[in-house]
């Protein structure tokens, strides 16, 4: 069970670890963010950013060194990590290591519908996924190469998984399009008749007749 955080959007996460390694004002944080490609390895909205540093420092988790204005831009507050914020953040870190949360993705909630299409539309509509897959998965190969001749491994491990997800998706994708494409998917033909006539088969009418008399 994951733990209540005094700020829970992983944004603060971000800002905790990047001010951490010197103190920062907000725009300097988003730009390191930004380049170091954070809003591709977790849900950043940037909007929220100078709420969320309000709310680290509220909390304790970030305090103000210095305060200045250079020319006419706007004053800019400089923050650094207390040590409260690096306890946060290392425990927060430790929890997203050691422990699994479920987070159902677009493509499962399009799966658990997928019965409403018709197999033999549900299968252009996979080979396009996978063309695109197989697509990024190319894409971010050759990414992945040419950072490591640059950025220990030490700071690519989530783009090495995410690229191992990507390639496990492919591979199911594949998979089940074999078995669309090959006719040994299970009562393929009952899925293709209920589209024709629309008569549910007998023991799927009756599981989603179970369903809709539940409590």
């Amino acid at each position: 069970m994951t733990k209540r955080r005094r700020v829970g959007n992983l944004l603060a996460l971000a800002v905790l670890t990047v001010a951490g390694q010197r103190p920062m004002h907000p725009y300097e944080m988003a730009s390191v963010l930004r380049a170091r490609g954070k809003d591709q390895d977790m849900p950043i909205k940037w909007g929220s950013l100078y709420t969320v540093v309000r709310n680290l420092e509220k909390h304790g988790l970030i305090e103000a060194v210095e305060s200045g204005r250079q020319g006419a831009r706007p004053e800019r507050t400089v923050y650094r990590v207390t040590e409260a914020g690096r306890e946060e953040a290392d425990d927060w870190t430790r929890e997203l290591l050691s422990t699994p949360v479920r987070e159902p993705s677009a493509f499962e909630a399009g799966l658990s519908v997928l019965a409403g299409l018709g197999p033999d539309e549900v299968v252009p509509l996979l080979r396009q996924r996978l063309e695109l897959l197989e697509q990024q998965l190319q894409d971010a190969r050759g990414a992945l190469e040419r950072d490591r001749e640059q950025v220990p491994r030490l700071f690519l491990l989530e783009s090495e998984y995410a690229l191992a997800m990507r390639e496990a998706e492919a591979g199911w994708v594949r998979a089940l399009l074999a078995e669309l494409t090959s006719g040994t998917f299970p009562d393929l033909d009952g899925w293709r008749a209920f589209h024709r006539t629309g008569d549910l088969p007998p023991e799927v009418a009756d599981i989603a007749e179970r369903g809709s008399t539940a409590d």
